[in-house]
């Protein structure tokens, strides 16, 4: 009886000691602040292509700092940062003071705990954000840039393509509030602005403009909130997104047909005159997509931006534009389609790359049938190439009025019919 009572008090006493255990851990969890929006990559995106969510040459913000691999960026970061104090009178220790003011927000803004001490979080953060500003206004005016004796990164075309290429992977992000507020201490304006605000939307739109597809489209700069901004892939989002989203529907099948399939149905294929990348349009058998040049750099690009998507936000704009190419493009055929109408530019080696880089991305979405943007176009096609007629009027087209010489052997051939059916009826009249 008293083994058993022993027995009881320990099993109570183990209870007390978990509960304590655990209740110590739940305090000391860190809260979800609402300033998060940098986060790791979904790992069913990572582990497609790993290389496109990964750094080349720099890190940029916490989550790679200690990757040894990037090391060697490191000096030629402190060169920038004393190119970016020369440019403005205010003091290393002005910019560090205003820093440990933000620190909290700072590390709020990360989708983990950053274990770095106060001074080498706040080091790092100023080294980071003032090699960011320095790249782009060397990069946006380079024959005015002060170099002072160090043009390591404008002087080697290929290292800028790949520091650029680092700024808008969403692991290597820091929070753009920090950068305005160190553009405006430095009081640094691009022309044609007047203010700094506005000036630093301007910079990161002309840096970004190319790689990201940002010519001409979306939102007008000055409609931008520079308060909404989170960072440079947030930015690119916004630049792309209507200033209006369509409405969601359900889309009952995610069946729809390929562009082959389409073509062999009478569908026609047009450029969009829009500037609008996912501006995807289908009436009266005219299918309108945006121009869309794909490069090298394409993959990762929608890839964070995907990526940011899923982690950040219920809106899958991106991702379900990507569900619908990813439809309509199987094939080296349906590449070679799109390209002879003008739609898809290719700088990849041959049709089959741009197969894969789409293939690559839409394993790792989100696809919410029940929720779905393009509702309308997806069903519009479908229904279009369930009708037999369209696709006997293609083949009555491409089997028998291809040339002049095919519509003559068909009227002859129907003539003679016609002849031999009304001799036959007179044969049987006079009978």
């Amino acid at each position: 009886m008293d083994r058993k009572m022993n027995n009881i008090e320990d099993d109570h006493q183990e209870l007390s000691h978990l509960f304590v255990s655990l209740r110590e851990k739940l305090e000391r969890i860190p809260s979800i602040s609402s300033d998060c929006c940098i986060f790791r990559v979904p790992k069913r995106l990572r582990e497609l292509n790993e290389k496109a969510y990964t750094p080349r040459v720099v890190s940029i913000g916490p989550l790679h700092h200690d990757n040894e691999g990037l090391r060697a960026m490191e000096v030629p970061k402190l060169h920038y940062l004393k190119n970016f104090l020369l440019r403005t009178n205010a003091s290393m220790e002005d910019y560090l003071n205003l820093l440990k003011g933000r620190e909290e927000r700072l590390r709020n803004s990360y989708g983990e705990p950053i274990k770095l001490t106060s001074n080498d979080f706040l080091e790092m953060i100023l080294v980071d954000a003032a090699f960011v500003i320095e790249v782009m206004l060397q990069y946006h005016s380079p024959n005015k840039a002060n170099y002072n004796g160090y043009h390591f990164i404008l002087g080697n075309r290929l290292l800028i393509k790949d520091v650029k290429y680092d700024m808008l992977l969403l692991e290597n992000q820091l929070p753009f509030f920090i950068l305005e507020e160190l553009f405006l201490k430095a009081r640094i304006i691009i022309p044609p602005e007047h203010d700094e605000r506005l000036s630093l939307i301007r910079l990161t739109h002309h840096v970004f403009e190319t790689q990201a597809y940002l010519e001409g489209v979306g939102q007008p700069l000055g409609k931008i909130c520079l308060s909404e901004i989170e960072h440079f892939v947030h930015f690119i989002r916004i630049c792309h997104l209507p200033q209006t989203l369509p409405p969601k529907g359900k889309l009952r099948t995610v069946s729809i047909p390929s562009a082959t399939q389409l073509h062999q149905t009478g569908v026609k294929f047009k450029v969009a005159s829009t500037g609008n990348l996912y501006d995807l349009r289908f009436k009266n058998g005219v299918l309108e997509i945006p121009h869309f040049r794909v490069r090298g750099s394409t993959e990762s690009l929608f890839g964070n931006l995907i990526a940011f998507e899923q982690c950040r936000f219920d809106a899958n704009y991106i991702s379900d534009y990507l569900f619908v190419m990813d439809r309509l493009i199987e094939t080296r055929e349906d590449v070679e389609l799109l390209v002879r109408n003008g739609i898809i530019e290719s700088k990849l080696l041959d049709s089959k790359g741009v197969v894969t880089f789409i293939k690559h991305l839409v394993p790792g979405t989100i696809m919410r049938s029940r929720e779905f943007y393009f509702t309308d176009v997806c069903e519009d096609l479908n229904a279009h190439c369930n009708v037999l007629w369209n696709k006997w009027k293609v083949t009555l087209r491409e089997d028998y009025f291809s040339s002049p010489w095919a519509v003559l052997s068909l009227t002859a051939a129907a003539t003679l019919l016609l002849l031999t059916s009304i001799q036959t009826v007179c044969s049987i009249i006079s009978l």
